[in-house]
């Protein structure tokens, strides 16, 4: 694999926060004259592989995601005159070919928008729910959980899927084009292929055991009982046909009718090779389910920091609450002049209170009574600041403060550990001409979600439910994540977009499950306080701490003298060879953009912009 070198740009800083100005006028209502198509438009006949970059400046617009197929997809709508929420539809829908065991129309997701003409900043939660038949026992066998893997491969874990109706609602909202005009690079490269590269391999290897215990998944990842070969050409027919049937009636074609009926079917009988000795248990799926279901505009999660404006995910995501209280606890100490082991420790203890505070108070706020504004107080924060030491780490589990009667360096309650959360996810981030810009995370929860294909439909169900509490991780600690009659399970996908007076000037968001929450705070603090171009902050080795005995760190840490000092104040850690996988995209000061991804992680990410320049 050719790994191009990154490039480095100054930015402008003014007190510690990036600025950008010469912003391009907001869009009209008239579309820009369409462009002849793109040589390089993914699934194109005869077209070359898109060559990945981890970073990308210039006019035009951006796009940032994991693969390059899909950012070229992204990059051929917005020539075509289409705008950063057809580049995002559009991208999604590719991601959900080349990267089926991350993300498709079989699960869900977090859409946050950037209005340029209006300067405000707009959400989608167009997360799963669980059965209407649901209850707090959903995980539960003889009163106790289930084993997590009985659970994740099963149709108990399948919720009604989100991603069709969030990629409706925000074309109507805020889109320019069609949805059948912005699935077609996608339809195309289902139907055409794309090449498999090592990523894709090793998922489908990591997985082959129980994808062949499912006879319609086994036949579309393991073609005559083998695994796909890296250089080999992948193709989804099923997933094509799919696709041209959400482009003619557009994503409410999946909640009713023949495909909402394929998947009632498939999740209340998973389709399981009876050779297999696999039992996988059934969900209670139902046509009501499908047809009631509908994704929530709501107003985004905002916290300042250094005098930006951080938009994110307001519940039932917990990403916008977690990662802004931390910025509000980091918001007192000058990390710019920090040294390396100080900058890591606070945000270490940042992050490990504010998980504290995520695991007592955050859920669906439809069941729950989920305290955001209190949580996102600068008042809060500095209650629960003061519990930091410079000279001794805290332990894990730390117990939750109040954010409804804040007490200095007070407590509130018993402890209680973090729940599992799966980590298989994608991300992306898209920007405009006219200064519009998407940030996008979206998931069918584990790799390769419940590992249950719908028979003829070409797409992956998502195991989503099992982001769910199975029970309390304590008896004596009230957990507002426990299942529900057509309950959100809590998720910490974390969209990202900063704005600095009302204009962008960073967006981003990561993989990961509980990790993105880590991910997207400490790439923040990596550009804005320690002066990082993006793409480094992105590359930089990660730590994650989340109210756990131990904090994960990739090798780059892990293996550092700097790890041995923060053991000295009493930290704990363990490995983890990769945290995340993130994308950004950047308004530099003179009216470009940045577009960033990861130089290494999964086989390196690909951003794109329409006119590259120097």
């Amino acid at each position: 694999m050719r790994r191009p070198v990154a490039r480095k740009l100054s930015l402008i800083a003014v007190s510690g926060a990036l600025v950008a100005v010469g912003a391009a006028a907001p869009p009209s209502s008239s579309a820009a004259p369409a462009p002849p198509p793109s040589s390089g438009a993914p699934g194109a006949p005869g077209a070359p592989v898109p060559e990945k970059s981890p970073v990308a400046v210039g006019h035009g617009g951006a796009v940032s995601s994991v693969d390059a197929d899909a950012s070229a997809a992204g990059i051929e709508v917005l020539r075509r005159g289409g705008n950063a929420v057809d580049a995002a539809v559009a991208t999604a829908a590719a991601l959900g070919v080349t990267e089926p065991y991350s993300a498709g129309i079989g699960g869900g997701g977090y859409f946050v928008y950037y209005d340029a003409k209006s300067r405000k900043v707009h959400t989608i939660d167009g997360r799963e729910t669980a059965p209407l038949s649901a209850d707090a026992s959903l995980f539960l066998e003889n009163g106790k959980p289930l084993p997590f893997e009985d659970a994740v491969t099963s149709g108990l874990s399948v919720g009604t899927p989100g991603t069709p109706a969030t990629w409706d609602s925000a074309l109507a909202a805020w889109g320019s084009k069609p949805l059948r005009t912005l699935m077609k690079p996608a339809e195309r490269l289902a139907a055409q292929g794309f090449v498999v590269d090592g990523t894709f391999r090793a998922q489908t290897e990591a997985n082959q055991k129980r994808f062949a215990d499912f006879p319609d998944t086994a036949k579309l990842f393991l073609p005559g009982g083998r695994l796909p070969e890296v250089g080999s050409v992948f193709k989804n027919p099923d997933l094509a046909r799919t696709y041209a049937e959400l482009g003619r009636k557009g994503g409410g074609a999946l909640y009713r009718g023949k495909l909402a009926r394929d998947i009632v079917r498939t999740v209340n009988e998973p389709p399981v090779d009876p050779a297999s000795g696999r039992t996988a248990r059934s969900g209670d799926l139902t046509a009501k389910d499908l047809a009631r279901y509908g994704v929530k505009r709501q107003a985004p999660t905002k916290s300042g920091y250094r005098g930006l404006d951080v938009y994110s995910m307001a519940p039932s995501s917990s990403g916008g609450t977690t990662v802004g209280e931390a910025l509000n606890i980091l918001e007192r100490t000058d990390l710019s002049k920090a040294t390396q082991e100080r900058y890591l420790h606070r945000y270490i203890e940042a992050s490990r209170i504010a998980f504290a505070d995520r695991g007592r108070w955050v859920g669906d706020p439809a069941f729950e009574d989920v305290p955001t504004k209190e949580l996102l107080s600068q008042r809060f924060a500095d209650s629960r600041e003061c519990l930091i030491r410079d000279d001794k780490a805290l332990s894990s589990p730390l117990a939750p403060g109040d954010p409804r009667d804040p007490k200095p360096c007070g407590t509130s309650g018993k402890a209680a550990p973090t729940t599992f959360e799966g980590e298989n996810t994608t991300h992306l981030t898209a920007a405009d001409k006219w200064g519009n810009v998407v940030a996008y995370t979206l998931t069918i929860e584990s790799t390769g979600g419940s590992g249950i294909t719908v028979p003829g439909r070409g797409f992956l169900l998502n195991n989503e439910l099992t982001d769910f509490s199975f029970a309390p991780a304590s008896p004596v600690v009230p957990d507002p994540n426990l299942p529900g009659p057509g309950k959100r399970p809590r998720s910490s996908m974390s969209p990202t977009i900063v704005l600095k007076q009302g204009q962008p000037v960073l967006a981003l968001g990561s993989p990961g499950g509980a990790t993105i929450i880590t991910t997207v705070l400490q790439t923040v603090t990596g550009v804005v306080d320690r002066g990082l171009p993006l793409v480094d902050a992105i590359a930089a080795p990660r730590a994650s701490q989340r109210n756990q005995a131990t904090t994960e760190l990739e090798p780059g840490l892990y293996d550092s003298e700097l790890r041995k000092s923060l053991e000295a104040l009493g930290h704990g850690f363990r490995q983890n060879p990769e945290i995340g996988a993130a994308t950004g995209v950047q308004r530099l000061a003179d009216g470009r953009w940045l577009a960033a991804a990861e130089k290494v992680r999964r086989g390196g990410g690909s951003a794109r912009v329409v006119n590259p320049s120097s």
